[in-house]
Order: C-alpha cells, then sequence, then structure tokens
C-alpha cells in the first residue's frame, strides 16, 4: 500500500510539473504576441492624421479584435509603401470594408 501511494504522488507531481510548464510557456506566447501587437500599433500610428487616431482609439476599445485586424492590414499597406498618411476618410473607408454585411430582417404578420 505505501509503494502505491508513493507512486501516486510521484505521478501526480509531475502531472503539476507539467501542467505548470505549460502554462508558463501560453503565458510567454501571449507577451510576445503583445510586444508585436505594439510594435505595429507604433509603426501604424505614426502615419495616422490626428482625427484617424482619435477614431481608432475608440474603435480599439469598442472592438479590439477589430481593431487588430485593422493594424495588420495598415501596417502591411504601409511596409508595401501603398499608404504614407492615414487620414479619417480613408480609415472609415477600411473600417467599412472589415464589417460584415447587416441583413435587414423584416416580419411579416399574416
Amino acid at each position: 500500500m505505501d509503494e502505491l501511494e508513493e507512486i501516486k504522488k510521484r505521478k501526480l507531481e509531475e502531472l503539476k510539473n507539467a501542467q505548470l510548464g505549460q502554462m508558463q510557456q501560453q503565458v510567454q506566447e501571449e507577451e510576445q504576441l503583445k510586444q508585436q501587437l505594439q510594435q505595429l500599433e507604433a509603426t501604424v500610428k505614426q502615419a495616422f492624421t490626428k482625427e484617424a487616431l482619435e477614431r481608432y482609439g475608440n474603435l480599439k476599445t469598442a472592438f479590439p479584435d477589430r481593431a487588430v485586424q485593422l493594424l495588420v492590414i495598415l501596417a502591411q499597406a504601409i511596409q508595401s509603401q501603398q499608404m504614407t498618411k492615414i487620414d479619417d476618410n480613408t480609415l472609415k473607408d477600411l473600417l467599412k470594408k472589415l464589417s460584415p454585411e447587416k441583413k435587414d430582417i423584416k416580419i411579416k404578420r399574416v
């Protein structure tokens, strides 16, 4: 019985260590993602006009996932030298293209 308990304890310890290792790896990956996003944001923010920067800030607060999509698109456009300055109207147009089409729902009563 004593030997069985020892094996159980050892296995439990191994599982705890494996889980801890996975959690640490996940935290590292999240940190790397945050750093990459910060670098992208710093690059893109330099091209924004004041109004566009304000709109981006509002978007980032309300829809963080859409803001990340927009950052990636703008960073690619800047790196390929398709855009140098991003004004508010350009940002609006891009956001319209990113947002999904809304379907009109009409209810008819019979």
